[in-house]
């Protein structure tokens, strides 16, 4: 329980610049409150200290789940939803141990935030899976891994312990500490790893900085100062690597490869003749990116906008443009777009070229 208070400490005093560190400090403060919670003769304890704890401990997995996607998702925002959903369960675990319910009623409440906490659990490893293929950063490939193998044993060997308890804790007498424990040394595992030492932070930023592969609009096709390495290091130059970057460039700007429906990093991988891991490390690392759907979509993005921007093509539908450039449906590019430009497509479409590339406003134009 010490060791996660620490770990909690750490997160916040070195990382708190990254909402997935605040995060991850709340949830190991969960955990060590789950922990006391298992201690033996915790029913004991005075109420003003149980209520809190319990608390803590009912909503741990709405954190767990936030912090999956705060860590995996360099896209994810916090919402005033997001405190909600951690406040419900959290709720119900306090007011269990008030004694104001029936004991049918606690029985009740006690089930119903095992399947919340189940639920949260399970979106959360979903969460870790969703985005893995497109994950470029090492370090967080092999956390994904210890998350989705260490989390889902523990996640359905408790929980199939519980549900067929009774009352709010539930499972075999003698079972609670020995679950916080192994629950505990998982998390330390985990935030041991955000500590590690590496040349790519593991944790986004609450504001990442503009994509530098994005190719700009006027000549998105063309050789940039971006395809560079982003941060000079003491590894003297690698000539095999330099080859697969300058082919890299000849295949997504002149061949336009981006442009296939449905490429993934494996297939460009095949294209390249080389193994996905050394592809994935050269896109990380020389050209900074850390999402490879990300950096696929700067490329479409850039395409569109040069389209929108393009006098002869102003009766072109938006739809045609966007799948032109390698989008399958108009939803996702609508999201993709705003989100790189700050307006939508046909807005933009509406701006003068000054409007169009005014630095500050569009995402692609800045830099």
């Amino acid at each position: 329980m010490l060791l996660l208070g620490l770990l909690a400490a750490w997160l916040w005093r070195d990382q708190r610049r990254a909402r997935a560190a605040r995060l991850g400090a709340g949830f190991s403060l969960g955990v060590a409150a789950y922990v006391l919670c298992a201690f033996p003769g915790f029913a004991a304890w005075p109420m003003a200290l149980r209520a809190p704890l319990l608390a803590a401990s009912a909503g741990n997995a709405v954190l767990f789940w936030l912090f999956a996607s705060a860590l995996f998702d360099d896209e994810f925002r916090s919402r005033r939803g997001h405190a909600l959903l951690w406040a419900l369960p959290a709720a119900g675990g306090a007011l269990n141990c008030t004694g104001v319910l029936a004991r049918q009623a606690e029985i009740l409440v006690g089930h119903g935030i095992t399947l919340v906490t189940l639920g949260f659990a399970l979106a959360a490893l979903a969460q870790t899976l969703s985005s893995w293929r497109a994950d470029l950063v090492e370090r967080r490939r092999w956390l994904r891994g210890f998350i989705v193998g260490a989390g889902g044993v523990y996640t359905l060997v408790t929980m199939l312990g519980r549900l067929p308890g009774s009352g709010a804790g539930g499972g075999p007498p003698g079972t609670g500490l020995a679950d916080a424990l192994l629950l505990s040394a998982i998390v330390g595992v985990v935030v041991w790893r955000l500590g590690g030492v590496g040349a790519t932070p593991l944790l986004p930023l609450d504001e990442p900085a503009a994509a530098v592969d994005a190719p700009p609009p006027a000549a998105p096709f063309e050789a940039r100062a971006a395809d560079t390495p982003v941060a000079a290091t003491a590894t003297p130059p690698d000539p095999q690597e330099d080859r697969l970057l300058a082919t890299l460039q000849r295949v997504m700007h002149d061949e336009r490869l981006y442009r296939q429906p449905g490429l993934t990093i494996g297939a460009l991988a095949n294209r390249l003749a080389v193994p996905e891991y050394r592809l994935r490390r050269l896109v990380n690392q020389r050209l900074g990116q850390r999402n490879f759907n990300s950096w696929l979509n700067g490329y479409r993005i850039a395409d569109v906008r040069a389209a929108l921007a393009d006098p002869a093509q102003a009766e072109v539908p938006v739809l045609t443009l966007a799948m032109d450039a390698g989008f399958t449906s108009l939803g996702p590019f609508n999201r993709a777009f705003k989100a790189e430009t700050g307006t939508t497509p046909t807005e933009y479409r509406r701006l003068s070229p000054q409007e169009q590339s005014a630095p500050g406003r569009l995402g692609l134009a800045d830099g």
